[in-house]
């Protein structure tokens, strides 16, 4: 089974120095590059993360200080990847919540500008919660009958997220093999603006905070009510890509 494509599709999975979205770091990047004519491109990258990957991290991934020490850092590689997601639809598991969050603030620490708005988004793992609830792993031998081996290397996580998606496209008659259509299913929640889920879109479509004493409130409306808030949100500590979103948003309202 082949996916009903338009434009490419890109699977990836990253491997980190722990969880948090706005401090750590990338130290493995794998993607799977799928074209509307079938063509697969792989590509994976061990990446220096600039900073200790602690010991616990290191028992889930295998990797070490000593294996990314001489890798190039993300700000080296950061153009090439650009390169490779622009235009494309970006899948994965967990990466509404994780991988894509990550990903934004890496790009603005690299000084590289991309705008994850322009671009669909498919979480696998959000397909699954829906229709079994259960791990990557569970889902891999669920879906595809297989142990999956090398588990929590972005390469091996990559593949398996790509071939589970098919599997769920054939197991699931429900399913559209289209693009919007499983974005939007895989979406939980009100559609993130800024990709960790701080801001949100309303039913009218307009972008309201998810959080806060200002919960469901319009992002708009509460900077017109309290400016100082703007400024209390720059200086917390949120991530980088959902203040850029913030700025964005206020620059946007003062030009109407």
């Amino acid at each position: 089974m082949n996916l009903n494509l338009k434009k490419p599709i890109v699977f990836f999975d990253l491997e980190t120095t722990g969880v948090n979205i706005t401090k750590d770091r990338i130290v493995e990047i794998s993607i799977l590059k799928i074209f509307p004519n079938g063509k697969k491109e792989l590509k994976t990258w061990l990446v220096n993360p600039t900073i200790s990957i602690p010991l616990e991290v290191t028992l889930v991934h295998g990797i070490t200080n000593e294996k990314v020490a001489n890798k190039p850092t993300f700000k080296e590689i950061a153009s090439s990847i650009k390169k490779i997601i622009t235009g494309c639809t970006l899948a994965g598991y967990n990466s509404n919540k994780f991988d894509i969050p990550l990903l934004a603030e890496e790009f603005i620490r690299a000084d590289v500008n991309f705008d994850f708005k322009k671009n669909k988004s498919i979480d696998i793992q959000n397909i699954f919660h829906k229709m079994e609830q259960r791990t990557l792993s569970a889902a891999y031998k669920f879906y595809c009958d297989k142990n999956l081996e090398n588990a929590h290397s972005a390469e091996a996580d990559t593949i398996a997220t790509y071939e589970i998606l098919i599997e769920q496209l054939k197991k699931y008659e429900e399913l559209e093999n289209n693009i919007d259509y499983l974005a939007d299913f895989s979406l939980r929640g009100n559609p993130s603006v800024d990709m960790a889920g701080f801001i949100v879109l309303n039913e009218k479509n307009q972008e309201c905070f998810s959080f806060g004493k200002y919960k469901g409130q319009s992002v708009i409306d509460v900077l017109k009510e309290n400016p100082g808030y703007f400024s209390w949100l720059q200086k917390a500590d949120f991530p980088a890509y959902t203040k850029k979103v913030l700025t964005q948003i206020k620059l946007n309202s003062s030009k109407k």
